[in-house]
């Protein structure tokens, strides 16, 4: 398991201090009944959010508010855009919306197959 990361001021920096994401298809959330209600793909522009999620499910083990409020202060700058942009974000959205009270997620990484 990492040790959990300090986040720095910049989301660039905080995203260098994460496990690799080699490997990785995608993420999947999945809410108490079982169903499936958000994936992050391995791809451009999402790869970001796989490596904190990745991070997130290593050290915290399900998405809840403590790991949502860590999961805020990783995307640094990008979460002030997220609350000045609602949509713009979704995955942070999610992590607002779970810190703030919302059902926590459960975190299933699913490996890439080959």
């Amino acid at each position: 398991m990492p040790t959990t990361i300090h986040p720095d001021a910049t989301f660039k920096d905080n995203l260098q201090a994460l496990p690799p994401i080699d490997g990785l298809q995608r993420i999947d959330l999945v809410d108490d009944a079982g169903a499936v209600v958000a994936t992050i793909e391995n791809q451009p522009g999402k790869q970001g959010s796989l490596a904190v999620y990745q991070y997130l499910e290593q050290v915290f083990g399900t998405l809840d508010a403590r790991a949502a409020e860590h999961g805020l202060a990783l995307f640094a700058e990008n979460t002030a855009d997220a609350r000045n942009r609602p949509g713009a974000h979704p995955n942070i959205d999610r992590l607002l919306e779970i810190a703030a009270g919302g059902r926590p997620l459960a975190i299933e990484v699913i490996a890439a197959s080959g």
